[in-house]
């Protein structure tokens, strides 16, 4: 059973959502608070975790950032508008993907359950070197100069998928379909703010990428040069 860690501060709605994803056939703990969800995170280690992005206190940009120094756990966001600013924003702060609220329980569990997917998709028994790095595809595990580089479930999906074929370019709606399991391109988004935040994490100048590149106009590159 998935463990999903709900964090809302609206009583009616966080106790709705509880009753829905438990229909679902989920685990759900609550918290009604950026810190309370923070301290949940550490105490429980949930599978994911569902993280609204107006809180009191400390708000959800604050709070994702906050999870993502604890564990590298899948967060998916919700914003009650679709505003640009509010999406990549949350998106920048470590989110792997948003619902825009009011959303049916059976989306939001449809997000969970493709979010959850990139962390159990059987990949072949072999370890590939692209220059200093290095990407255990059975592993799930990916190194720099012999050390650890700590990824999200969606960080790393990303990077299996563009390294799979180096040197072939794949448009955002490739991607975006392989890895968010997404068929709108208008969610494209998603796609950017992921390899800015994967590039921040593999790249030695992330304005000057080494591994991957953009392709203007069309998508990304995955090569080491």
């Amino acid at each position: 059973m998935v463990m999903v860690l709900l964090v809302e501060d609206d009583p009616a709605v966080r106790e709705g959502l509880q009753l829905a994803l438990r229909r679902q056939g989920h685990d759900v703990q609550a918290a009604g608070s950026g810190e309370e969800g923070v301290e949940q995170l550490r105490t429980r280690r949930p599978d994911i975790v569902v993280l609204d992005l107006m809180l009191p206190g400390i708000d959800g940009f604050e709070t994702c950032r906050r999870m993502r120094t604890i564990a590298e756990v899948p967060i998916i966001m919700l914003t009650a508008r679709g505003d640009d600013f509010d999406v990549v924003a949350g998106l920048e702060a470590g989110a792997d993907d948003y619902v825009i609220k009011p959303t049916e329980p059976r989306v939001l569990d449809a997000r969970i359950r493709a979010v959850l997917r990139r962390t159990s998709t059987t990949e072949p028994s072999n370890s590939e070197r692209h220059g200093e790095l290095v990407i255990d595809r059975a592993g799930f595990e990916v190194t720099k100069n012999d050390e650890k580089v700590g990824l999200t479930p969606t960080e790393l999906k990303l990077l299996l998928e563009l390294s799979r074929t180096p040197g072939r370019v794949l448009s955002r709606q490739q991607i975006l379909e392989a890895v968010w399991e997404h068929d709108y391109l208008g969610d494209s988004r998603l796609v950017d703010a992921c390899v800015q935040r994967l590039r921040a994490k593999i790249e030695d100048v992330p304005a000057d990428p080494k591994y991957v590149h953009t392709v203007r106009g069309f998508g990304y590159r995955f090569g080491p040069r």
